[in-house]
């Protein structure tokens, strides 16, 4: 079963699920952004990276892949004294659309690891992807795809990984469909029916399930395979450890003979 079959089966359980696209999102265009000019001149691209009128920090804009004017700033810290004294990445803005507004801002630790990002997935002016780091790796990622400010889907990393992710289809700001990932597959997705926040079905990806059983098995086996030969090695040792003990024992000294 696959990953938009286990969907259908999930909807088709939701109450209150409607038979179409939700006409308050889906189709509506998002307003255009543009950046505003402030009194001295200078434009505003909505900064979301901390630096101006700030001595301990520095900033650079670079042109990244397909811009022709300046699309990205990098914010620099700068940390010690006299020899010691260096700089450290700590905030990074992007404008991805070129529109002159930045919408996406990611920030970082005094290792340079990532931290955070946000960014506006739609241009629309507001923040609705969050993304959180662990030790600089993905560990998760939230998503407001109805634009009210708020996360409906929730996705967890593990490893790297995509792992589980949980949905709030209803619009009622609680989890209703829970999906979980193996082998970077899904595997099951559970459903809350009542409301109450609590799986009341579980669909299963049989083939998923398959494999990772057969997967299991043969490990087993194989784990099982190699114990065996261990023991049998072990004990072939041993018996030609004994053969040679016995012979040696088994011999007449030369001073008895006759």
């Amino acid at each position: 079963m696959r990953r938009e079959a286990l969907i259908a089966l999930a909807a088709l359980g939701l109450l209150g699920a409607a038979c179409g696209s939700d006409p308050g999102f889906e189709g509506t265009k998002a307003p255009k952004v543009e950046a505003a000019r402030n009194a001295d001149g200078s434009i505003d691209d909505r900064s979301m990276c901390e630096w101006k009128g700030r001595g301990d920090r520095e900033a650079s804009e670079t042109a990244g892949p397909g811009a022709i004017q300046p699309n990205v700033r990098r914010v620099w810290q700068i940390v010690g004294t006299g020899e010691d004294r260096h700089k450290a990445l700590v905030c990074r803005e992007i404008d991805t659309n070129f529109d002159g507004v930045k919408d996406v801002v990611r920030r970082y630790n005094d290792k340079g690891e990532s931290l955070h990002e946000e960014s506006d997935a739609n241009y629309d002016g507001r923040i609705d992807t969050w993304l959180t780091f662990a030790s600089g790796r993905l560990a998760e990622v939230r998503i407001d795809s109805d634009r009210d400010g708020n996360p409906d889907e929730w996705k967890y990393y593990s490893g790297g990984k995509l792992a589980r992710i949980k949905r709030d289809t209803n619009r009622d700001g609680k989890p209703d469909v829970w999906e979980i990932y193996r082998l970077g597959r899904l595997e099951r997705m559970g459903v809350d029916i009542d409301a109450d926040e609590r799986v009341d079905r579980w669909d299963h990806d049989s083939e998923v399930r398959r494999r990772v059983e057969d997967d299991e098995r043969k490990k087993e086996e194989e784990a099982a395979a190699a114990a065996a030969k261990k023991a049998a090695e072990d004990q072939s040792a041993a018996d030609k450890a004994n053969e040679a003990a016995d012979g040696g024992g088994g011999a007449e000294p030369p001073g008895n003979k006759k």
